[in-house]
């Protein structure tokens, strides 16, 4: 009956609003599917579905499964707390999934056909990644194991504290036997058996062999961040527990995956590239007993995901401009087969049937919403098994369309340019640049619901908008991810003043209008604006770096800046200074509005402190808003209405000359 009530209620909704514009609150209400797992029979296949819980203030994921022959959907788990990460069983009778419904990540266990859930695992500290053993009497699973003695003691005796550089908690491979009856009393649960130990190493991804007797996982040194290059290649051997290193060097050694005949490990590898957090990641495969390595994607220019080895070859995925799709590559002939399409279809991961010969999807055309799909493996032919569109369907939506220009060096710069439902191609608008993090990330021109920036509501008021794919972005090959090390925030201010200028030549764009906002790497970027130039109206810095030397001392990922700028800020100080946006800060003239958590470890508050008071010292009006309890991501609903409609009003005053909200 609750269910139909919220559906009733969804649709109401929708058709009162029917012919305008969403509302901050509806956006981020609005449900989204992802992780398409197809059951080994292929007759279902298990999704997630999210969607906002504003009692709770979370964005609550739930398990659902649709059926492939006929397309009806079933939802499997609901209540407040999220279910994620389904895994069917090597029968196709049963899905495993982790939920956190009774405190820390546990493993659940629950029928295809429906039914209550059983929980299976009881784990003081939890469970991270999860996997069915072949013959489904066992699940394997990482997780740091309880607390020693030795750390309750110190607690107990001298309060908290954190050695840094000391105080690891190392992840393990466990495993848990599946009962057909799982107990319903917790105290009575199938203990876990430690497959790993130590302080050697800490896993970071793992693999059942085909036989079910070893399993091949990557570890690093432990699992700090700035560790990633320690990441190898091990086998398991289930008999005796003893553990072999495979790939010994050329790090990181990433995410095996078993050939059909459990002769042969592939693994994506950086194949000892020192600078290798722009560079390409390549596809290797090692004899699981141990051999050389062969590299099998050098002529492929871009990063794989690895995402399974059938009998017809190894799948993985990989963006393409703005696009993203599914390739197979024969490991013998290293030819490499997209099956995925047409060019402009954006599809995110796959899983597959035991026989290979169907797979499901995440995937959408430009201008629409991500859908789970499945298709066959050779001649791909979408079938859609969700409609996440219908509930926009009576909404006034933007529209999305690639566009390019010419940088100040030279390079070819794309992004996407989102324009108003009544756009009129006589009219000279706003502009405002929303910016992509990672600076690895990329824009596309798949629609989905606003998060940090109310874009539809910018659109509606008259504004085009610009995603820039700015250098360093992926899907562009290696050349171009890499030309701004030792040049950030330079040389990508040139890409988005470049394109600003080019829509202005145009006419599309009323030059004095002009705003830029984004976060984590789009916020430093934003930052850069701020600095370094007058030409904007009004900027948003969300969760950016200031200063480098003060980002790369206290981040949590300090050789992210040892790779870019190729230097310590003791080594060579003078690119830091090059490429810090407070460097510059005597020209900034520009309105700007700084949002981060109060939490972040990633990109540490000490950067907006820094930026806030230099403006402030500068007489610039500035806004400094921190929202407590959030590290590098504001990941609850009403904390993203806030981080939206401050962005709202800042623009709105600046851009538009209007007085918004409080």
């Amino acid at each position: 009956m609750l269910r139909k009530f919220l559906g009733t209620l969804l649709v109401c909704s929708a058709t009162l609003a029917a012919g305008t514009t969403p509302t901050i609150d509806e956006s981020l209400g609005m449900k989204s599917v992802s992780g398409a797992q197809i059951s080994p029979d292929g007759r279902y296949v298990a999704y997630t579905v999210q969607e906002a819980n504003w009692d709770e203030n979370d964005f609550v994921t739930r398990i659902w499964l649709a059926n492939t022959a006929t397309g009806e959907r079933i939802q499997l788990t609901a209540g407040k707390k999220s279910s994620s990460n389904p895994q069917w069983a090597p029968d196709s009778r049963r899905l495993a999934f982790t939920s956190s419904r009774d405190g820390k990540p546990q493993i659940y266990v629950i029928a295809a056909a429906g039914g209550e859930a059983a929980q299976l695992t009881n784990e003081e500290n939890g469970v991270g990644s999860i996997a069915w053993s072949p013959d489904g009497a066992s699940i394997a699973f990482t997780g740091t194991g309880p607390d020693p003695k030795t750390t309750k003691d110190r607690k107990e005796q001298y309060g908290e504290f954190d050695i840094i550089g000391g105080d690891y908690k190392m992840v393990h491979l466990w495993r848990v036997k599946t009962p057909a009856e799982i107990p319903g009393d917790v105290k009575k649960l199938p203990q876990a058996e430690a497959l790993t130990k130590g302080e050697e190493f800490s896993v970071s991804g793992f693999a059942w062999s085909p036989d079910g007797k070893r399993i091949a996982f990557s570890a690093t040194r432990d699992p700090d961040l700035g560790s990633q290059d320690t990441e190898r290649i091990y086998v398991l051997d289930l008999a005796d527990l003893h553990v072999r290193k495979l790939a010994d060097s050329g790090g990181p050694n990433s995410g095996p995956k078993w050939s059909p005949d459990g002769k042969d490990i592939a693994y994506t590898t950086a194949n000892g590239q020192k600078f290798f957090y722009y560079a390409n990641r390549y596809i290797a495969t090692i004899p699981a007993e141990g051999g050389t390595p062969r590299v099998l994607t050098e002529a492929f220019d871009e990063d794989p995901n690895l995402i399974d080895w059938g009998p017809d070859g190894i799948y993985f995925g990989a963006p393409r401009k703005t696009n993203a799709h599914v390739f197979r590559l024969d490991a013998g002939t290293r030819t490499i087969e997209r099956i995925t399409g047409p060019d402009d279809f954006h599809a995110s991961g796959a899983s597959f049937t035991k026989d290979h010969r169907t797979f499901a999807g995440v995937g959408a055309a430009p201008n629409r919403f991500a859908e789970i799909f499945v298709s066959p493996a050779a001649g791909f032919a979408p079938k859609y098994l969700t409609d996440v569109s219908a509930q926009w369907k009576d909404f006034q939506l933007t529209t999305r369309e690639v566009v390019s220009w010419k940088s100040s060096d030279g390079a070819t710069i794309e992004g996407i340019l989102i324009k108003p439902a009544d756009y009129d191609r006589a009219r000279k608008y706003p502009l405002l640049v929303v910016i992509h993090g990672g600076p690895t990330g990329v824009d596309t021109a798949v629609r989905s619901a606003d998060r940090y920036y109310p874009v539809e509501r910018f659109a509606a008021k008259g504004a085009l908008v610009l995603r820039p794919n700015y250098r360093g972005s992926a899907g562009y090959g290696a050349k171009f991810r890499a030309l701004n090390v030792r040049n950030l925030g330079v040389g990508d201010y040139a890409d988005v003043i470049a394109g600003v200028d080019s829509l202005i030549a145009k006419g599309l764009v009323d030059k004095d209008r002009v705003g830029a906002m984004g976060w984590s790497e789009g916020g430093y970027i934003s930052a850069f604006i701020t600095c370094y130039s007058d030409r904007f109206k009004a900027v948003s810095v969300g969760a950016g770096i200031s200063d480098w030397v003060t980002y790369y001392v206290n981040t949590d990922i300090h050789p992210f800046t040892r790779q870019y700028l190729k230097a310590t800020p003791w080594d060579d100080p003078e690119i830091y200074r090059k490429t810090s946006p407070i460097t510059y800060v005597g020209r900034a003239r520009t309105p700007t509005l700084i949002q981060q958590g109060d939490q972040d470890k990633r990109v540490p508050p000490p950067d907006s402190y820094e930026l806030y008071q230099a403006l402030k010292d500068k007489g610039v009006p500035v806004k400094l808003i921190f929202y407590k309890g959030f590290g590098h991501p504001i990941n609850k609903p009403k904390q993203q209405r806030a981080v939206m409609e401050h962005n709202y009003e800042w623009f709105s005053k600046y851009i538009w000359g209007e007085e918004v909200g409080k």
